[in-house]
């Protein structure tokens, strides 16, 4: 009979304290849900999608002028490359061991600033030979 008894108490004190919790969520969620803030998080996503497309935008630009560059340069034959800067007895080192100058590619690092002041990295890409 104890048993039995100690069971229900122990189950109606769960089931009190699972109907607490549940109320609790169930009104923060419907806080959360009110018109005022659904507006303001669609407004927030808004800006973030814009921010993002202008950025992928002007990457983008970016990268087509490069190229562009490079497409020019290839056909005036004015591009350069890592070979043609070393001489005859020069080597080239990647984590300390010689590698060909075909082998290499270089990312050299820029920080850019954008319309608002931010700035941002771009890598920018030169092959070797």
């Amino acid at each position: 009979m104890m048993k039995r008894l100690s069971w229900f108490i122990s189950g109606a004190l769960a089931g009190v304290a699972g109907v607490g919790y549940a109320k609790k969520k169930v009104k923060a969620t419907a806080s959360h849900l009110t018109p005022a803030n659904v507006a303001k998080s669609a407004r927030a996503r808004m800006r973030e999608r814009r921010h993002d497309v202008s950025e992928a935008l002007h990457d983008g630009r970016s990268a087509m002028h490069s190229k562009e560059a490079e497409l020019i340069a290839r056909r005036d034959g004015t591009l350069g490359s890592l070979a043609d800067e070393l001489g005859s007895d020069d080597r080239v080192l990647v984590d300390n061991k010689p590698v060909e100058p075909g082998q290499v590619i270089v990312l050299r690092q820029v920080l850019e600033t954008n319309e608002a002041g931010h700035q941002r990295s771009a890598r920018r890409m030169r092959r070797g030979a």
